[in-house]
């Protein structure tokens, strides 16, 4: 049993996948800080540090309007429509962000795929004989 484990683990899709796993958290870990840290001050102090996640509706007359969302949730029930505004902002920033990103990778391989391989040596052969026999026709 052990000696099967080992050949699954050690076969190559495996070792591929856990690689895209760990470069894919990594890259993930760039783009939040890409919105976090670059793109959300600009989006701050463009509009004068507007922050949504306070903002909600009472849905019972025990929460106090003007507190803290947290502070309300504590009170009773509240409709926190803010806070899902901020999460829906921040996730189509970092669909941005990664759309951004991947579409200059993928400007960065085209340039690399651009470049045509030489065909093998027997087709430039055959390419010749080919053309000689066209040539004598």
């Amino acid at each position: 049993m052990l000696e099967d484990f080992k050949k699954f683990a050690m076969r190559g899709n495996v070792i591929d996948l856990a690689v895209g796993v760990i470069i894919g958290a990594a890259f993930g870990a760039i783009v939040t800080s890409l919105v976090g840290d670059l793109i959300m001050p600009i989006i701050g102090a463009i509009t004068g540090g507007l922050d949504f996640s306070n903002y909600y509706l009472p849905l019972s007359s025990k929460v106090q309007y003007g507190l803290s969302y947290a502070d309300a949730k504590k009170q009773g029930a509240v409709l926190g429509y803010g806070q899902f505004l901020t999460i829906a902002i921040n996730f189509l920033l970092v669909a941005w962000a990664l759309f951004i990103a991947i579409k200059a990778i993928s400007k960065l391989q085209k340039k690399e795929e651009a470049k045509p391989a030489p065909p093998p040596a027997d087709v430039v052969l055959l390419t010749e004989i080919r053309d000689l026999l066209k040539a004598k026709a």
